[in-house]
């Protein structure tokens, strides 16, 4: 299969495209700058890989590459992870619905052949709910990122109706090695005493990079298969079990006392709802369609990033 990558160099990208390509799959990476020399290599093409150089937010000739793949994985957008202003969330916003718009006015220029897009989304889709269980049938939520969210996968539908199948997958927060959330907390937890945020009682959502990277093969290999599917292990933790099991690794122990709710709002604004707040997911269509998780709870996936407990 012909596939093309958006983000495909990205903390997911570098994960994904081995398992790809390790498939047997033909990959194009959309990339805003093909690097060539010593440090990097000539990337241009080799073992079924291929850059086009292009900003998907703009339209452009890479629209035209496009074209030429039987799927498209979706995965631009601007990281979440950092205070909010303004200016900020529009680029959250514009990184992800300029993107799939982009995408899916290409593929309105296919015809006689069906292409899958497996177009990125989160399971931030369905707001802060509590102890609520969440499956791919919740309702989506208010809050600024469920509103993205909802508009992400707006977007990407409308491929639907020129003859796309459409996968929206819903991520949970993605634990692996060389960026996401799990490293921030281990770069912090070396630094200062591990601590509970807020009441340590908010879920979350997770799943491991691994078994992210083999979710797009086993949807690519499963075309029944189409609209939300959570892309979260199926079973979440809360706040405080999640610090206790990464400390415990690092050989720490955490801080007796949480960090308050007021604090978190002050240091980190609008973005600190989501460190004080979570979702109970449960990856329903992954898990009637057969999809196997190497890494189904926390233990054994922390085990496999940062090693057994010390």
């Amino acid at each position: 299969m012909r596939i093309f990558v958006t983000g495909g160099t990205g903390f997911v990208g570098r994960m994904l495209l081995p398992e790809l390509l390790g498939a047997g799959h033909a990959v194009t990476v959309l990339t805003r700058s093909i690097r060539k020399g010593s440090e990097s290599g000539d990337r241009t093409s080799h073992d079924g890989l291929s850059y086009v150089e292009g900003d998907p937010t703009v339209r452009g000739s890479w629209q035209e590459s496009l074209r030429g793949h039987d799927a498209v994985i979706n995965l631009a957008g601007a990281p979440i992870f950092k205070r909010w202003n303004p200016a900020y969330k529009q680029v959250i916003r514009k990184s992800r619905i300029d993107t799939t718009t982009n995408i899916v006015e290409a593929l309105q220029g296919i015809e006689n052949r069906q292409v899958s897009l497996l177009s990125a989304s989160a399971v931030g889709y369905y707001g802060f709910r509590a102890d609520e269980v969440l499956d791919e049938s919740a309702s989506a939520g208010s809050d600024f990122l469920a509103k993205v969210a909802g508009q992400w996968e707006a977007a990407a539908l409308r491929a639907a109706p020129h003859g796309a199948r459409v996968v929206l997958c819903r991520f949970g927060i993605i634990l692996g090695t060389g960026g996401g959330a799990l490293s921030e907390m281990v770069t912090n937890f070396r630094r200062f005493p591990p601590v509970v945020l807020g009441s340590g009682r908010q879920w979350f959502s997770w799943v491991h990079i691994g078994d992210l990277a083999r979710i797009f093969v086993f949807l690519l290999d499963n075309p029944q298969i189409n609209g939300p599917v959570n892309c979260a292990a199926s079973r979440p933790v809360r706040n405080r079990e999640l610090t206790e099991a990464v400390a415990a690794r690092l050989g720490k122990r955490v801080f007796p006392l949480p960090v308050p709710g007021f604090i978190i709002r002050l240091v980190m604004g609008e973005f600190g709802r989501v460190l004080r707040e979570g979702q109970k997911v449960y990856p329903g269509r992954l898990l009637e369609s057969g999809f196997d998780f190497a890494y189904p709870d926390i233990d054994s996936a922390l085990t496999d990033i940062l090693g057994s407990d010390r």
